[in-house]
């Protein structure tokens, strides 16, 4: 039996067909980074590309990663099967952070012409909207649910007329998405009340993106609130670009040098583009010319979606580097 030849099962829990898919991949005697890849690569129409820059590995990793996960299913006779539905909470971390992957490719893809992949972060949505249904008690899909909304609240003004990304600060915020806003920060209050020992790092997250989306305006947004909602982040989910993430809020709230002290202090990011660009639009700020012409390239040398590199070349642009 191969990975691909389901067995022939009973009736499941699990209505929706690619979601039951998901369920099958995410076999917990894989690892969950080799669950996640295989269901996106398997199911999420990713290629092994793009799945590599969601987990943040080389394709070249994420290549052999993929095969060991497939000879493991093949040679330890893990039957491709739905799981019962005692089964599907030890699959849950695999299945959310599959969902949240695909929204990711599609919320901002990192290669190619266009700013946003409508079809996968309106199918994450819908998987996400199942999930809640299936299992409507558990903090993780309820924040999960939270942030894919909150976030994709924003989506009528993350691009001008022309397709040009417009950034955070200077979207206009009455094309926001009240209800999608109402809805998710609305779950963010539910999710917490359900974990209040340990919150769930998609909730906190969501309580992030909830803070932006409450802010009447950029001026007027709770810097020291999102702070705070990182450094709870960092107890539950302590990586590189969650640190990223706050020292952009560190800067925002107390000045470029802050900022770029902590964004100078993670080592880990130099094949991220958005490190770079970060350490880029801060020295920007600071009027340091030569090091943020710099930064500016090395960001515009990794992979980024089309957009955005052109928005990013605008800004070398204004050093006088030019867009190379």
């Amino acid at each position: 039996m191969t990975v691909f030849d389901p067995d022939p099962e009973p009736a499941s829990v699990v209505r929706d067909d690619l979601l039951r898919l998901v369920f099958t991949c995410c076999h917990p005697c894989l690892a969950v980074e080799a669950q996640v890849a295989l269901a996106l690569r398997t199911l999420g129409g990713l290629s092994t590309a793009e799945v590599a820059r969601g987990l943040m590995v080389s394709e070249a990793s994420m290549a052999k990663r993929l095969t060991r996960a497939k000879q493991k299913i093949s040679q330890a006779g893990i039957p491709y099967r739905v799981p019962a539905a005692a089964e599907l909470p030890e699959r849950l971390t695999g299945v959310a952070a599959t969902v949240y992957l695909i929204f990711n490719e599609g919320y901002a893809p990192g290669t190619g012409g266009d700013l946003v992949r409508g079809s996968l972060t309106a199918e994450a949505i819908r998987l996400a909207r199942l999930l809640v249904e299936l299992m409507p008690d558990e903090p993780t899909l309820i924040g999960l649910l939270a942030l894919l909304l909150l976030q994709q609240s924003r989506h009528q003004a993350r691009a001008d007329g022309s397709g040009r990304p417009v950034l955070l600060a200077d979207q206009d915020r009455a094309l926001w998405d009240p209800a999608a806003i109402k809805e998710g920060v609305s779950l963010v209050g539910i999710g917490l009340r359900r974990c209040p020992d340990r919150p769930d790092a998609y909730l906190v997250q969501a309580a992030v993106a909830a803070c932006h989306a409450l802010a009447p305006s950029y001026a007027e947004t709770n810097w020291s609130a999102i702070i705070s909602w990182y450094d709870v982040l960092l107890t539950v989910q302590d990586t590189a670009v969650v640190r990223l993430n706050r020292a952009v809020a560190v800067a925002e709230r107390d000045g470029a040098s802050a900022g770029l002290a902590l964004v100078d202090g993670i080592s880990e990011l130099e094949t991220y583009p958005w490190w770079h660009a970060t350490r880029a639009e801060l020295l920007h700020r600071l009027g340091r010319v030569d090091p943020a012409r710099a930064a500016y390239q090395r960001a515009l040398a990794l992979p980024m979606s089309d957009p955005q590199a052109t928005q990013l070349r605008g800004r070398l642009a204004e050093l006088g580097g030019g867009g190379s």
